[in-house]
């Protein structure tokens, strides 16, 4: 079988107008990148908001393990099956990060024959977005150490600066830095600064929360970005940030519009990770999908105690969006994986680990039924699979008396999940509860405990003196019945990365808090969690390069 970008580069793709023409834009209403890309403009936001919305189909997952489980090449196959099928269909997907393109996890535009495209494109710098996003963040950082440099006003304590700068790749080095080191006084005023990477930034998650670009700026002045020698809140407004970053972030806030390798629409915009951000596409992304098409199928990072968790605790709540299904993508390969099986060994039959490690789907089927929305299970195909293997998983299935489908997407395209399309569209006319798992009125002690034990299955929360002063302070300042945004590894339903299936009798500990009062959540991080990814001993960027034609090879 070729490879991901080889499926990529023969793509026949369609002009980005007849794209955006499938789904009635106009024109006028595009604002074109080239042949294959474009921007959805404002006047489309305007001319369709009276339009009633299509059917929000969620796509999440297990917890991931180094197998991969394929849960946007998944959400890209069900989109294009919907299609086949004859609905008009939209597919909404996150923006990738250069930081795992380049590092180990690589791209984020699907595999095989289920890929967004133009896959180089989406996987790079696309139109820009990401770089905007960084230089927003970066000139309020470097407004803010002016403002120290240029007499103080505000009288702002150095040593309690709530933001720091990003960047859009993975480097340890610049984790913790000192800023103004040398020089002497025209080099500005020396402290301790940080970097984390763009993705795990404030500002992507308000690019990616925010309703339009008044919305934008209202909650960029809203962020918390230090504290003066007497302990009183510094908002991003006081140092006259808010506009110019807006400014920046005008074209970055307009959605973008490509297409899968079936020529399927498809919107990807924003992108924050789900370990340590709220890990959705953008709101505006999700509202506008859901006026061009009937049916809308996104995806949230990582396994549902994450991403979906968020989607459906954050996103739903702050964007009011109402999911018609939930697709829970598994695989045999993870089930063995969380039974103890080793990444080299998951190709062999191993019935005592998959039955073992199948816990943890039944901890994820439990835990999306709680939202009272429709679950479909999608088991994943992969050519080492085995007839008693599947057998066993869909026998799970029929025992949670839940609906499942095998899909074969990546070998077969949209093909190869008709049979999974069919199952969801059952689904998205069944019966719907929606409920948050939490009210707004709780806690945030109360949200998070709920969080920990009908999500994770923990006894109990435990927390550092530090992280209890640092909610006990945002409360006061007003942040009490805001959502809470969990980061956490995504490799357990526990913060301890190494502990997998489905444990018993664990706590989480919350060990640092900070708060996002721009983007409108608390952030609550369990264990040694990083903003600022590192590069491995043999990161993904040593295969990355243009051959004699100019053609990118070794991407993926």
């Amino acid at each position: 079988m070729k490879t991901d970008i080889e499926i990529a580069q023969g793509a026949e793709m369609k002009k980005i107008l007849e794209i955006g023409k499938k789904v009635g834009l106009t024109e006028d209403e595009l604002e074109l990148y080239g042949n294959y890309k474009a921007k959805i403009s404002e006047d489309a936001f305007e001319r369709l908001k009276d339009k009633e919305d299509g059917k929000l189909i969620l796509v999440t997952a297990v917890n991931p393990t180094p197998a991969g489980e394929g849960k946007t090449t998944v959400s890209i196959g069900l989109a294009d099956a919907l299609n086949i099928n004859g609905n008009n269909t939209v597919l909404a997907l996150r923006e990738p990060s250069l930081g795992p393109v380049f590092g180990i996890k690589g791209g984020a535009a699907g595999g095989g024959y289920a890929q967004v495209v133009p896959m180089e494109d989406i996987n790079l710098h696309f139109t820009g977005d990401m770089h905007a996003i960084t230089s927003a963040n970066n000139l309020m950082c470097a407004l803010l150490d002016n403002h120290l440099h240029q007499g103080n006003l505000l009288n702002i304590d150095p040593s309690r600066i709530m933001v720091s700068r990003c960047l859009d790749i993975n480097d340890r080095a610049l984790r913790n830095i000192v800023v103004a080191h040398t020089g002497g006084k025209n080099n500005g005023v020396e402290r301790e600064d940080h970097f984390c990477i763009t993705v795990a930034s404030e500002v992507m998650a308000i690019l990616c929360l925010a309703s339009d670009i008044f919305d934008l700026k209202k909650k960029l002045g809203n962020i918390l970005v230090a504290y003066t020698f007497e302990g009183k809140p510094v908002y991003c407004r006081d140092i006259k940030a808010d506009g110019a970053m807006t400014v920046l972030l005008k074209d970055a806030i307009k959605p973008n519009l490509v297409q899968t390798l079936e020529n399927t629409p498809t919107i990807i915009h924003g992108g924050p990770f789900a370990n340590i951000a709220h890990g959705c596409n953008s709101i505006r992304a999700t509202k506008i999908a859901l006026k061009l098409g009937n049916y809308v199928v996104t995806e949230a990072g990582f396994g549902s105690d994450l991403g979906a968790e968020k989607f459906l605790d954050i996103k739903c709540r702050i964007g009011n969006l109402k999911p018609s299904c939930i697709v829970l993508v598994a695989t045999v390969r993870s089930m063995k994986y969380n039974g103890g099986v080793k990444k080299e060994n998951l190709k062999e039959v191993n019935m005592d680990a998959l039955k073992k490690g199948s816990n943890n789907l039944d901890a994820h089927i439990d835990n999306m039924k709680k939202y009272g929305v429709p679950v479909v299970v999608a088991i994943n195909y992969f050519y080492s699979d085995t007839e008693e293997e599947i057998n066993f998983i869909k026998n799970l299935c029929k025992k949670k008396k839940v609906e499942f489908e095998i899909t074969k997407c990546f070998t077969e395209g949209g093909k190869g999940s008709l049979a999974l399309a069919n199952k969801v569209i059952n689904a998205c006319h069944q019966e719907n509860n929606f409920k948050f798992m939490y009210d707004d009125n709780m806690s945030i002690y109360e949200k998070v405990d709920t969080i920990a034990k009908e999500i994770y299955g923990a006894d109990g929360v435990d927390y550092t003196r530090k992280a209890k002063d640092s909610i006990d302070k945002f409360v006061e300042l007003g942040a009490g019945k805001m959502p809470v945004c969990m980061a956490k590894t995504p490799y357990s339903l526990t913060d301890d990365k190494d502990i997998l299936g489905r444990p018993k009798g664990f706590r989480i500990k919350v060990t640092s808090v900070s708060l996002s009062n721009g983007a409108g959540f608390v952030v609550l991080r369990l264990g040694d969690i990083m903003t600022m990814p590192g590069l491995s001993k043999n990161p993904a960027s040593y295969n990355i390069d243009i051959d004699d034609k100019r053609k990118i090879k070794g991407l993926f």
